[in-house]
């Protein structure tokens, strides 16, 4: 069976054994955990979000400056060179 956080804290208003007591003490505490989890999960996606934008940023940049280091460094060719292969 499954509870919402608010069903367990309905049903501990109406039970009242230990065992119960004790049961629901220890859903309410994994809500709680759940909760957290969420929150940390949430962090690390906005953070790793962040690092990928910032990295996407970065690799252009690089990639920019090795096009403009090929074409300073590759040797001019000649128009009139015959070309190899099929046309």
């Amino acid at each position: 069976m499954v509870f919402t956080e608010n069903g367990v804290a309905m049903l501990s208003s109406v039970l009242s054994s230990e065992q119960a007591v004790q049961v629901n003490i220890s859903i309410m505490r994994i809500f709680t955990k759940l909760r957290s989890f969420l929150l940390l999960e949430n962090d690390l996606k906005h953070r790793m979000d962040k690092i990928e934008s910032n990295s996407n940023h970065l690799f252009k940049v690089v990639f920019e400056r090795l096009d403009d280091l090929d074409e300073r460094l590759s040797p001019a060719l000649s128009p009139r060179r015959k070309k190899i292969g099929l046309e």
